[in-house]
């Protein structure tokens, strides 16, 4: 018998708002650790942890990883679209500002909404809740307005813009991935140790081919910034995540992270003293209705 759910209940809706607001301050930490870190070798280093815990975790439980499933080939191809992801988002961080980043990220739903019928007809939206969808990243959009009508930080602003979108592809790509290939069988545990273990190498390696180097010693905001990162964010809530995406409805789950940027601008008030504006406030109760219309249930046609 299949386990999975057509509809978000309060379990799913309960753990995706936990991911999203970990997403959300996670944002924050990479922000405040880069300032110490190398981008690449921080999300290397994060991956590689995250993947020790996973397996730790498993071998706690009793979980067998490794056995002959016929996953690997789904789990190099997420697992590699997982590293270009991070490396497009850390990199494009370079010549954008992390306030359009998150909004050309958050494209993503749509990746996954547009991709999903070719994967499962059941999971195809209708007119009512695509228009749901595009009113809550309308809403993200317009929280984030004030970047988009300053100068142009710098004259390659356009390159991080565009390597943004590419990252919102990417994730994209790997929700659809994962549900069109064996993966969506797996354990969480196995389709998160295939992202973090294949991206981890490939961004140490990245690391090491662009020359960044580990600082000799970090503040102790930093290292706690980075055992958030790998500990909460890279393990637990991703392993929350990938369960979630092996038993519930993709497209629903996409347009619940459209919540992250809103949630990573209340942390960026809280933790860095940004304002917190009636425009945010506005951003997220239109973010809240998109949500709903994305998942309300459909009326059944009656006979």
């Amino acid at each position: 018998m299949s386990d999975r759910r057509h509809h978000l209940d309060t379990l799913a809706v309960s753990l995706l708002l936990g991911c999203c607001l970990i997403w959300g301050v996670g944002q924050v930490a990479a922000k405040v650790a880069v300032a110490e870190v190398p981008p690449l070798a921080q999300a290397g280093l994060r991956s590689l942890a995250a993947a020790a815990l996973v397996a730790l975790w498993a071998r706690w439980r009793g979980m067998a990883l490794f056995e002959h499933d016929a996953t690997w080939r789904g789990g190099l191809l997420a697992g590699a679209l997982f590293a270009a992801e991070f490396g497009c988002i850390f990199i494009g961080l370079q010549y954008t500002t992390a306030s359009r980043m998150a909004v050309f990220i958050y494209l993503s739903p749509f990746v996954v909404a547009l991709g999903m019928p070719l994967v499962a007809r059941t999971e195809r939206l209708d007119a009512r809740q695509f228009a749901g969808l595009v009113a809550a990243f309308a809403g993200v959009a317009w929280a984030f307005a004030e970047g988009f009508t300053q100068r142009a930080a710098t004259p390659t602003q356009w390159a991080g813009d565009a390597l943004g979108v590419a990252a919102a592809v990417l994730w994209g790509a790997t929700t659809l991935v994962i549900r069109a290939s064996r993966l969506a069988s797996a354990s969480a545990e196995k389709t998160l140790l295939y992202q973090l273990a294949v991206s981890g190498v490939a961004l140490g390696a990245a690391a090491l081919v662009t020359g960044e180097r580990w600082p000799a010693a970090v503040s102790p905001l930093v290292a706690a910034s980075l055992v958030f990162q790998v500990v909460i964010v890279s393990f637990a809530s991703y392993l929350v995540w990938f369960w979630l995406v092996r038993h519930y409805p993709a497209t629903r789950l996409a347009a619940f992270t459209l919540l992250t940027p809103v949630f990573g601008l209340f942390a960026g008030a809280w933790w860095l003293g940004e304002p917190v504006t009636a425009r945010l406030l506005a951003a997220l109760a239109a973010v809240a209705v998109g949500i709903y219309a994305v998942n309300r249930p459909r009326r059944s046609a009656t006979t």
